[in-house]
């Protein structure tokens, strides 16, 4: 069949939950038997948010081809249980720059470039693109920002365009909406629901859906006002209350009749009945009581939580399936630097360092793989966090604190972690290094090897530095052991202690791979070993 779209827009105000919402609709139209993709439209210039900072845009979430995408790409794959690629996520940069390259190669012939048609065309040609890539039946299509932002506009256009491009009944459009609670009287108002959708719709675009968000309930008569003055049939506007939990969202949409709306307008019949029972399982354990575990996560970003989103749900889900509640303590790495108050540490069940970059707080992440040794408290190191625990175990084994990644101290005199070859020569820094799916061979019998349950795995990377394998045999005869390899075992991807309950790292980010219902192996064994502790104790 010919692919079938829908657009969701935004209005009012950012950060009103489209992402989300995108991925649960995704998950009503999976349970009813279609293929579907998602894909994310960001106006901003970048060419992608690999090198932007985490506290303007939070995680970078990497695809299995080594696309590093916006985080809401994370939640259309723990959501939907699929894998996405590089055309899911499109920036203006990444248009922009296809366009100039083309008009620099002549392709456009001496024409004047303009944003309609070159632009506009650009855009939908990466919206068909990444519906054949994915082989979708069914493309939902998130725009980021809000309507009337500047910069969005063009991508508004295109939208515009696609619905008479795709053919009646093909397209369909979902704006996304908050309504603002006046305390002083304590009413929602709808109005400037109404002013959003009337700007969408100055620019050729009328929603068939609007999704009303709110923290506060939505009585039915605001729902019907929003459907008279919005022009929609009073039963697509979908009131939304912000949820307790992210995974209620799909089990709260599919009560509100939307996938079987969804299918009508689109002129589909579901295929498969939709089997709710492991997402009704699952969102009933997230309310029970459970005995709680004490996570203290070490980061740079500590500040923005979004900064470790695929971290903070890899937790959650492998909370879920041991049957406690992951307590997370947020502790930034600097204060570890400057006051080694280890208090927080002291009273952690597991001790989780998570990736990033830059020498600010390293000293701190070292303070916390230390305790984790010399404390026996079960550690898990992520890319970052397995350097800075080779380095840490480095340091003790070879009695110098100048043990170091080059990355920090170039003059190190014991480069334990050092630059990849094929990154040396690299003056780019976006989309540069390693980064993607890659195999890993595991050692047998290792902590690792016993929690996957199998030989060999695939993981997703995105890291310039290295374990440099002139350490390897030192370090592996003062107890360390890489019981991760490459294939052709040049490359260390997993090290843990064998003489520890549980202290492990990996090279890669076992975090993109966790999902709601399927936790991840690692996280899990993590986990049980913190959970193993907190009733030790």
């Amino acid at each position: 069949m010919d692919t079938k779209f829908i657009f969701l827009t935004g209005g009012v105000v950012s950060s009103v939950g489209k992402g989300v919402t995108a991925a649960a609709i995704g998950r009503l139209l999976k349970e009813r038997g279609f293929k579907l993709a998602i894909q994310k439209l960001d106006p901003y210039i970048n060419v992608d948010p690999g090198t932007m900072s985490p506290y303007q845009h939070g995680e970078v979430f990497v695809l299995d081809d080594g696309a590093e995408t916006d985080l809401d790409l994370g939640h259309y794959e723990r959501f939907v249980d699929i894998s996405l690629n590089r055309l899911c996520n499109v920036t203006t940069g990444q248009v922009y720059a296809e366009v100039i390259s083309k008009e620099r190669r002549g392709d456009y012939l001496g024409g004047t470039i303009q944003v309609i048609p070159h632009i506009t065309n650009e855009i939908k040609n990466r919206i068909h693109q990444a519906a054949r890539s994915t082989g979708a039946e069914i493309l939902l299509v998130e725009v980021g920002g809000t309507v009337g932002d500047i910069e969005g506009l063009p991508f508004l256009e295109a939208l515009r365009q696609m619905r008479g491009e795709a053919g009646a009944g093909n397209s369909l459009y979902i704006h996304v909406t908050w309504l603002p609670h006046i305390g002083a009287t304590g009413e929602l108002k709808t109005k400037p629901t109404q002013h959003s959708v009337r700007e969408l719709r100055s620019i050729g675009i009328s929603p068939d859906v609007i999704i009303a968000r709110s923290d506060y309930p939505i009585e039915q008569e605001l729902c019907d006002k929003i459907a008279l003055f919005c022009d929609v049939e009073p039963r697509a506007v979908v009131p939304m209350v912000t949820a307790d939990f992210l995974y209620e969202i799909p089990l709260l949409l599919e009560e509100a009749g939307v996938g079987e709306y969804l299918l009508e307008r689109l002129g589909l019949q579901a295929r498969t009945r939709p089997n709710w029972k492991p997402w009704q399982k699952m969102v009933a354990e997230i309310r029970k009581p459970r005995p709680p575990v004490q996570i203290a996560l070490v980061g740079k970003y500590v500040e923005l939580h979004d900064a470790y989103m695929s971290v903070r749900e890899a937790l959650r889900h492998a909370a879920l399936a041991i049957g406690v509640e992951e307590n997370i303590t947020w502790i930034h790495s600097t204060d570890l630097e400057k006051s080694r108050d280890l208090e927080a540490l002291a009273q952690a069940d597991g001790i989780l360092v998570p990736g990033g970059f830059g020498e600010r707080g390293i000293e701190g992440k070292i303070v916390a793989a230390r305790y984790a040794r010399e404390n026996r408290i079960p550690y898990l190191g992520l890319c970052l966090g397995m350097q800075l625990m080779v380095v840490e175990f480095a340091r003790a084994v070879l009695g110098d604190e100048e043990a170091n990644s080059t990355e920090f101290d170039p003059a190190t005199p014991h480069p334990v972690i050092d630059l990849m070859p094929d990154q040396r020569q690299l003056t780019d820094m976006g989309g540069t290094m390693r980064l993607g799916l890659y195999p890993c061979r595991l050692q047998p019998g290792s902590i690792a090897a016993r929690a996957y349950g199998c030989e060999e795995v695939q993981e997703r990377h995105r890291h310039r530095f290295e374990f440099k394998n002139a350490y390897r045999k030192v370090l592996e005869d003062a107890g360390m052991r890489f019981s991760g390899l490459s294939p052709d075992g040049r490359l260390v991807e997993i090290a843990e202690l064998a003489d520890h309950p549980f202290m492990l790292g990996t090279q890669f980010h076992p975090e993109f791979l966790s999902r709601p219902t399927r936790p991840h192996p690692l996280f899990v064994a993590f986990m049980q070993a913190a959970r193993e502790r907190a009733d030790s104790r």
